[in-house]
C-alpha cells in the first residue's frame, strides 16, 4: 500500500480503459472521476505548488470553488512556514509516501485542528504531489452531539424536579415573608423583605429552568435569513450596540424546519456572547454572521434506521480572545459560566433547542477567533417535515 496514492495519482492523466471479466467487459471510470467520488479532500499540486486538481470535498474543505483554487498556489492558502511544505519537499526528494498527523490548517475562511495529510509522488510527472486530507472534524461533531444530547436530558430532568419540588413550597415561603413584613418590628422588616426577594429570585431561576422541559414547540418552514435580519436589528440596538456585524449569506438556501422564536433566542444569545467576548478585549472587533449549504453531515435518528441530513450551516464568528481550552469540553453544561453575573444557562439552553430541532451545535475557538456553528435540517418537501 506504500505507493497506492502514487499509483492513483499517476492514473489521473490516463483515459478510461476496459477490463475483461468472465468473457464480458466492464468500463473502468476515469481516475479523476473516482477521486471526485471520494468523501475526503484530494488535491493535486504541481512543481511550483500550483493547484492542478481538487475534488468536490476539497472545495468544501477550503471554502472555495475549484475554479478559484486552480488559479492559486498553496502559498495563497497557507503560511510559508506551514508543515505541509516540508511534507511536499520530503515527497519530492524521496519519492515515497509521507504522512503528517495533527496538522492545523487555518485561514480567515476556515480552521481545522488535528488534520492528517498524506502525500504521494506522481511517478510519471516529476514534482507533482497528490495530497489526501483526512479531517477529524466530523468525528468531533458526532462526539459533541452525543454529549449535548446527554446534557439536554440531564437538564430536562432537573427542570422537571425543580418545577415540581421547589415552586410549591417556595410560594409558601414568599407568602409567609409578606405576612412577616406587616407584623414584625421595623428593624426586622428588612430581613422579611430579603426573604421575599430571594424567594422571587429562586422562582425566576426555576422559571428559566422550565424552558428545558421536554415540550418542543411545533415546527414549520422558517426563512433563516429573516430570522438573522431580526436578530441583527435587536443586537445592533442592544447587546451588540457599537460592534460591526458583517453578513456573509448564501441567498439560495432552502427554509429551515424549525421554530422561529426558538431560533431567534439561540442566535441572539450567541451574538450576545460574541459581543461580550469582544468587549472583554478592550479592542475593536467585529461579529460575522455566515450561512452556507454544506453536503455531507448526516446523523442517525435515535430509534430508527434513518439518517438525518443537516446541510444548512449558520455560523456566528467573533474576533474575541477565544475560549480557554480547559472549559471547551464543558461549554454546554448547565451553570458553567466565566461571567461574574452569568447564570450558565444560555449555552445549555441553546444546545437543548438545537438538539430538539434535530441539529448539531459546534464550537471552534482559537485566539482571536471563535465560531459557533449550527447544523440544521431543511424542509424536505412541500408536505413539510425535515430532511
Amino acid at each position: 500500500m506504500k505507493n497506492a496514492l502514487g499509483r492513483a495519482a499517476s492514473s489521473l492523466r490516463k483515459a478510461s480503459g476496459t477490463a475483461s471479466r468472465d468473457g464480458g467487459e466492464d468500463r473502468v471510470p476515469d481516475a479523476a472521476l473516482l477521486l471526485e467520488t471520494l468523501p475526503t479532500p484530494v488535491v493535486l499540486v504541481g512543481q511550483q505548488d500550483h493547484i492542478l486538481f481538487v475534488n468536490s470535498e476539497a472545495e468544501s474543505f477550503f471554502a472555495r470553488s475549484r475554479s478559484l483554487l486552480r488559479q492559486e498556489t498553496l502559498s495563497d492558502l497557507l503560511p510559508a512556514d506551514h508543515p505541509l511544505f516540508i511534507l511536499l519537499h520530503q515527497v519530492r526528494q524521496t519519492g515515497n509516501t509521507v504522512t503528517e498527523h495533527g496538522v492545523v490548517i487555518s485561514s480567515p475562511r476556515f480552521h481545522y485542528d488535528g488534520v492528517t495529510v498524506q502525500g504521494a509522488a506522481v511517478a510519471e510527472f516529476p514534482g507533482q504531489v497528490l495530497l489526501l486530507i483526512q479531517n477529524a472534524s466530523s468525528t468531533k461533531v458526532l462526539d459533541r452531539q452525543l454529549a449535548f444530547r446527554s446534557a439536554a436530558r440531564s437538564v430536562s430532568g432537573m427542570a422537571a424536579i425543580l418545577a415540581h419540588e421547589v415552586k410549591n413550597p417556595l410560594s409558601g415561603i414568599r407568602g409567609a415573608a409578606q405576612l412577616l413584613e406587616s407584623s414584625v418590628a421595623e428593624n426586622d422588616r428588612e430581613l422579611a423583605v430579603l426573604i421575599r426577594d430571594e424567594a422571587d429570585r429562586i422562582r425566576a431561576l426555576v422559571d428559566r429552568m422550565e424552558m428545558f422541559s421536554e415540550n418542543p414547540e411545533g415546527r414549520r418552514p422558517v426563512n433563516i435569513h429573516r430570522v438573522l435580519e431580526h436578530v441583527r436589528a435587536l443586537a445592533e440596538n442592544g447587546v451588540a450596540k457599537g460592534i460591526p456585524i458583517v453578513e456573509q449569506y448564501d441567498p439560495s438556501l432552502p427554509p429551515v424546519w424549525g421554530n422561529r422564536d426558538e431560533l431567534i433566542q439561540v442566535l441572539l444569545n450567541l451574538i450576545k456572547n460574541a459581543a461580550e467576548a469582544i468587549l472583554d478585549t478592550g479592542e475593536p472587533g467585529q461579529i460575522t454572521l455566515i450561512t452556507a449549504y454544506r453536503q455531507g453531515l448526516r446523523l442517525a435518528v435515535p430509534g430508527s434506521d434513518r439518517r438525518r441530513h443537516l446541510p444548512l450551516l449558520v455560523t456566528v464568528r467573533d474576533t474575541g480572545p477565544g475560549i480557554a481550552e480547559a472549559i471547551r469540553p464543558h461549554l454546554f453544561e448547565p451553570f458553567l459560566t466565566t461571567k461574574t453575573s452569568g447564570s450558565g444557562l444560555g449555552l445549555a439552553l441553546a444546545g437543548k433547542i438545537i438538539n430538539d430541532h434535530g441539529g448539531v451545535i459546534e464550537v471552534e475557538s482559537r485566539p482571536g477567533c471563535t465560531e459557533v456553528s449550527l447544523h440544521l435540517p431543511v424542509v424536505r418537501d412541500e408536505g413539510g417535515g425535515m430532511s
